[in-house]
């Protein structure tokens, strides 16, 4: 599935020849792919994506079929890896030697800059691939590799010593990152759209202390808080909840324009900031943490060819966890062939 048209369009089935493998890439059997709120900024043309057509998707599982000859040799044909944001960058600017390549100036994007995992076969740098706890079936494993990870750097950003932690739009990151916050002991406040009884039932469900809607004040001040909704006005709000010296982290690529506000809400040195994609020491620390502390995953599946429903579930707020595409050839076969009698 490619978005082939402008903004606001929808993806469209197409044809792609299998593109020659470089030096240091995988070629790998996709499996599944995670339906990121990223892919929908894409589709709807809130990210300006220039080269057309474009196959999206950037939690990838798969199953490496290709070497090709390079520096890297960690994976081998038969092994399972995954595919996260972050593609290539250049290695040499100051910010790649000092291990940041998620603020390079040259970095790519896997199914934004380049192809992504909305198709039955792709191709990925092997450095920039992961290897996937082997407790994690593909389906719980594909959120793992953004909603995770993006989740997992955005909780690292908050204060050492924040005790309560508020996470606004509870989806596929935020139920997560608050399994991650409940094993470090915190008090987690879960904030959902107005009226989201299923998102707050599932926050619950997974032990968090407290869950309400985001018109709501939290049952006490805030150490922090995440915003994975992307919704600016949401940034002052949580502000308002802040104790001094705390922290807003703004954890969307995208994001509406966030309003004015007094400048009481920051003072007393409570900051804001905002995350740029991730590292490859947070997909090795985050999977290596998975690995150690079995997660649980709420997952609606859909068949490849349902890319467009998946996107307009997540639009419209009807996706309770995350949204997981099957691609395998057989998979679509199977959902294409009619019932037996």
């Amino acid at each position: 599935m490619a978005l082939v048209t402008g903004g606001g369009g929808r993806l469209e089935p197409i044809a792609c020849p299998m593109p020659a493998l470089r030096s240091g890439q995988l070629r790998l059997r996709v499996h599944v792919c995670g339906v990121c709120r990223t892919d929908l900024h894409l589709v709807d043309g809130d990210l300006d994506t220039p080269d057309r057509p474009r196959i999206p998707g950037h939690e990838i599982v798969g199953t490496v079929v290709e070497v090709a000859e390079g520096r890297d040799a960690t994976f081998k044909p038969g092994d399972r890896v995954g595919v996260p944001w972050l593609s290539d960058h250049c290695h040499h600017c100051r910010f790649c030697v000092a291990g940041r390549e998620n603020l390079c100036a040259g970095a790519t994007f896997t199914g934004w800059s380049v192809d992504g995992g909305y198709a039955e076969y792709a191709v990925a740098p092997a450095e920039s691939c992961v290897a996937i706890p082997h407790q994690y079936s593909d389906e719980e494993a594909a959120p793992l590799l953004c909603a995770g990870l993006i989740g997992f750097r955005s909780w690292r950003m908050l204060p050492d010593d924040a005790a309560v932690i508020g996470l606004y739009g509870f989806g596929a990151a935020a139920h997560l990152i608050a399994q991650v916050a409940l094993a470090a002991g915190r008090f987690v406040c879960a904030f959902t759209r107005p009226g989201d009884d299923a998102a707050q039932a599932l926050a619950r469900s997974l032990g968090v202390q407290w869950a309400g809607s985001s018109d709501d004040a939290p049952p006490q001040p805030m150490d922090g808080a995440i915003l994975f909704a992307p919704v600016g006005s949401l940034v002052t709000t949580a502000l308002r909840h802040l104790q001094p010296g705390g922290t807003v982290v703004c954890a969307g690529i995208h994001m509406s324009d966030i309003p004015s506000f007094p400048y009481s809400q920051l003072w007393m040195e409570r900051s804001v900031r905002s995350v740029a994609n991730l590292t490859r020491r947070d997909a090795r620390d985050f999977m290596d943490w998975a690995a150690t502390h079995p997660l649980r995953l709420q997952t609606r599946s859909y068949p490849l060819i349902d890319a467009n429903q998946a996107l307009d579930d997540l639009r419209a707020g009807r996706v309770v966890g995350a949204a997981v595409l099957r691609c395998s050839a057989a998979e679509s076969l199977r959902e294409e062939a009619p019932a037996q009698p």
